[in-house]
């Protein structure tokens, strides 16, 4: 009869709007609500940190009707950020906001969302966890689908009053989710540290320890816990190539995703002020953790042996008020022959010399291809190719202990393999190796400090240069601002010797369509999902482009939080294109959260800067200034290779005026260098998106 009795109010939302809320608790598996201590026994026994998994939550019937009202109803807005690549619906909190007509398409929805914020389930998760009162009023949930090449990196919820974080998963009920096909929710154990002043900081391990693969109908959940509730959603794989598909969806992950957060005012439970002091305490405990030292690798400018040359020092021997003439550097002649070693002889006359450093002037960056001299970067190429070639340990203790690579960290900020021209630590093979030369001969020298001050009219007091490797199906950098109050010159050297980095369809599909912000409900309209064999290019985009986004001053002020918050970014920047604005202009990055899909404005920049897809003997310059925040996007396991690149920062001395006319980078021009033929620049025609 109370299953019935409920039937009936989802089917009349008029009635229901005029009583109380449909319980829904009859539809939890039977005797569930009854076994709380041996969920709880369970729950405070796991590891790394206390999480909890129920199967089969639910009556599976009740599942498999949510399942496809969401299916044949709701639409779906793909969101891309530096930290995830979902599917995102908008909040289902805001379903009592609908109509009736639009009601009466997602009965079974309704009663799941009210069961889950029932106060018996809600005293039931309190049990479990320890966790304390949950609201029952302030609901917080959405519907995620993950294709291939979705995923979501490494983050702690920590967000104002969340106390309870879940996942309850919508997979196909007929076809059982594979572990091989990823989307596994991975949880990331923490190490205690003392920092200088002895205080103990809890510091995450670059690998997750726990993986849930998904499951129909099962329900994984953990106390949201500052510092320490590390975990992230593993990339879902794309079919390998050759394989057959049945037709059905499989490598779709539904789930529904939300918070059960502290009691509110008016509700059992609810403590003045609790809300407030919870959100200090997050800011307060993001600040103090905002210190870099446990991250690696370290940031280091190591300052050149002789003094910078002032800009007007740069000038040609024969310069004059009216104009440089031409014919001479401030190169000499064994700055040349050294320098020929290893760039290609174009980017050495004083014609390209004159081309480049004006367009960084009017730039203030500039995208330089076939960079690295012919004979040198196919040595280079055959290096790195070998390289990668050879298999490497899965553990981070195996691949330091037995490689020349250390692994960055903590992974809320960034992973990837690295070496730095400052590491003692070497195996031996790649100590003569062209990277190496490359990182120890070639970019600290001198010589080339000569030329990047020609080249961008700059004068550099000091240089961190960093070689990186990000593994396919692994790594990544997240969005962190530039703090210093001077302007930092950074390069870029790309040398991914794969290709496939660029996704031309992608060009073609709309950034947002008739999108909405995820604090309401879109309208059910019927969308299909994507499945095995509609994904069209969904899997096609891969990520490893390096972007250069705008900042707010708001968020400028904390670095952690933007990892966290994620920055969101156009639908189309695995096609190469270089997108810029205005300078001086700041875009709005708000608080949010990772996993919850915010809209932007139509009308709204996208924010991007500067982008480059990874690439083969490329150097990008870009003068960067504070507030300008920088990523590589997470490389899908569905690349061809690794994405590598070095990574140099240069100190700019701060009485060039040249420094202080760039408010932001622009987009670049590229650059075409060839060692026998002149060299051209090129305006780009990408646009704004």
């Amino acid at each position: 009869m109370k299953r019935k009795a409920d039937d009936d109010l989802a089917d009349n939302p008029s009635k229901r709007k005029s009583s109380e809320k449909v319980n829904g608790t009859s539809h939890f598996q039977e005797g569930l609500l009854q076994q709380a201590k041996d969920y709880q026994t369970k729950y405070s026994t796991s590891e790394p940190y206390k999480h909890g998994v129920i199967q089969n939550l639910f009556e599976t019937h009740l599942l498999r009707k949510v399942r496809m009202e969401i299916q044949e109803n709701l639409s779906f807005t793909p969101k891309e950020t530096d930290i995830y690549r979902i599917h995102q619906s908008g909040d289902l909190a805001n379903l009592d906001g609908l109509d009736d007509s639009s009601l009466k398409l997602l009965p079974s929805l309704l009663i799941l969302r009210n069961a889950l914020y029932s106060p018996d389930f809600r005293d039931f998760l309190s049990s479990v966890t320890g966790s304390g009162p949950l609201s029952g009023r302030k609901t917080d949930m959405a519907i995620n689908v993950y294709t291939p090449g979705c995923h979501l990196l490494c983050h702690d919820d920590v967000i104002g009053s969340r106390r309870v974080s879940y996942i309850l998963y919508l997979t196909d009920p007929d076809r059982p989710w594979e572990p091989e096909w990823g989307g596994a929710l991975r949880l990331y154990p923490t190490v205690v540290q003392k920092d200088k002043d002895g205080k103990e900081i809890k510091v995450p391990s670059p690998n997750s320890t726990v993986s849930i693969p998904p499951a129909f109908n099962q329900l994984s959940f953990f106390a949201v816990q500052p510092g320490e509730s590390y975990h992230d959603v593993e990339e879902v794989f794309a079919q390998p190539p050759g394989a057959k598909s049945d037709g059905g969806e499989v490598r779709v992950r539904m789930a529904i995703s939300g918070w059960y957060h502290i009691p509110q005012d008016g509700e059992a439970g609810y403590v003045e002020g609790l809300e407030e002091s919870l959100a200090e305490r997050s800011s307060l405990q993001q600040l103090q953790g905002s210190g870099d030292q446990f991250d690696m690798p370290s940031h280091s400018m190591l300052p050149y042996s002789r003094p910078s040359h002032t800009s007007d020092s740069l000038a040609r021997p024969d310069e004059s008020a009216n104009g440089p003439s031409s014919g001479e550097t401030p190169l000499s002649e064994e700055d040349l022959d050294f320098l020929l070693k290893y760039i290609a002889p174009t980017y050495l006359t004083p014609d390209t010399l004159d081309s480049v450093s004006e367009t960084f002037g009017e730039e203030c960056s500039i995208c330089l291809e076939t960079f690295l001299s012919r004979k040198f970067s196919d040595a280079l190429k055959i290096d790195i190719v070998k390289q990668e070639a050879q298999l490497l340990p899965l553990k981070v203790e195996d691949i330091e202990s037995t490689t020349s690579w250390r692994v960055a960290r903590p992974p809320y900020k960034h992973r990837f393999l690295y070496q730095q021209a400052s590491d003692a630590q070497s195996d031996g093979t790649l100590e003569n190796s062209p990277l190496r030369k490359l990182m120890t001969e070639l970019l600290p020298s001198e010589a080339f400090r000569k030329w990047l001050q020609v080249a961008t009219g700059l004068s550099l007091s000091s240089h961190n240069l960093t070689a990186r490797r990000f593994r396919r199906g692994k790594d990544y950098t997240l969005a962190t601002g530039y703090t210093e109050d001077e302007s930092q010159l950074e390069l870029i050297m790309a040398i991914t010797p794969s290709g496939g980095w660029i996704d031309n369809a992608d060009a073609a599909n709309p950034k947002v369509n008739g999108s909405e912000p995820s604090d309401q409900v879109a309208e059910p309209a019927a969308k299909e999902l994507p499945n095995a064999e509609n994904k069209g290019s969904e899997a096609a985009s891969v990520g490893g482009y390096i972007a250069y986004m705008a900042g707010d001053d708001a968020a400028d002020e904390n670095d952690d939080e933007q990892s966290h918050d994620g920055v969101e970014v156009p639908l189309d920047m695995s096609t190469g294109a270089r997108a810029s604005r205005p300078s001086g202009q700041k875009r709005s990055n708000k608080k949010a959260d990772p996993a919850v899909y915010k809209a932007s404005n139509d009308e709204e920049d996208d924010g991007v800067l500067f982008s480059m897809p990874p690439s083969w003997n490329t150097l990008a310059l870009v003068l960067r200034d504070q507030g300008v925040m920088r990523f590589v996007k997470y490389v899908s396991q569905q690349a061809e290779g690794d994405r590598w690149d070095i990574l140099g920062e240069f100190g700019v001395l701060p009485d060039d005026d040249e420094a202080s006319a760039c408010e932001v980078p622009q987009a670049p021009d590229p650059v075409a260098g060839d060692e026998t033929s002149e060299t051209e620049i090129e305006s780009s025609d990408e646009d704004s998106d």
